[in-house]
């Protein structure tokens, strides 16, 4: 799966608002070039975390998948803690992993053949999770 794979296939989920952070546009520096995605049916942001992001670059707190490499990306999923549960916290590109950072969220590095129906699953799971969450608050 590509990064634009990715993109289309969470922009696609109904109610998604989807913000690329760029140079010049308010938001911070080290957002630029990753993938931020919410579910929100009136395209207002909401309060909150998003349901799912791309990450393009290590984070100052987060180096372990490495993507300071060239062309790596990792897709985050808020999936909820039952299925962290079921997924190794440590493994190879194109493996569904404990997020290493968020609790309650699953990541894929790099997804490939392997991962690409358990990717786009986590993130209609991680959708539906905002969009009920979405409903029970309105």
């Amino acid at each position: 799966m590509t990064l634009d794979d990715i993109i289309a296939f969470t922009a696609g989920l109904d109610g998604v608002l989807t913000l690329r952070p760029a140079p010049g546009d308010g938001s911070p520096e080290i957002a630029w070039g990753d993938v931020f995605f919410y579910y929100a049916p009136d395209g207002v942001l909401p309060g909150g975390q998003p349901f799912a992001t791309v990450v393009t670059k290590d984070y100052p707190d987060d180096t372990g998948s490495r993507l300071d490499r060239e062309g790596a990306f990792r897709v985050n999923a808020a999936a909820g803690k039952d299925a962290v549960r079921r997924h190794p916290t440590e493994g190879p590109d194109d493996t569904v992993l404990a997020h290493p950072v968020y609790g309650g969220w699953l990541a894929v590095t790099n997804p490939g053949p392997r991962t690409s129906d358990a990717v786009r699953e986590l993130l209609r799971a991680a959708h539906e999770r905002a969009r009920s969450r979405h409903e029970r608050r309105a």
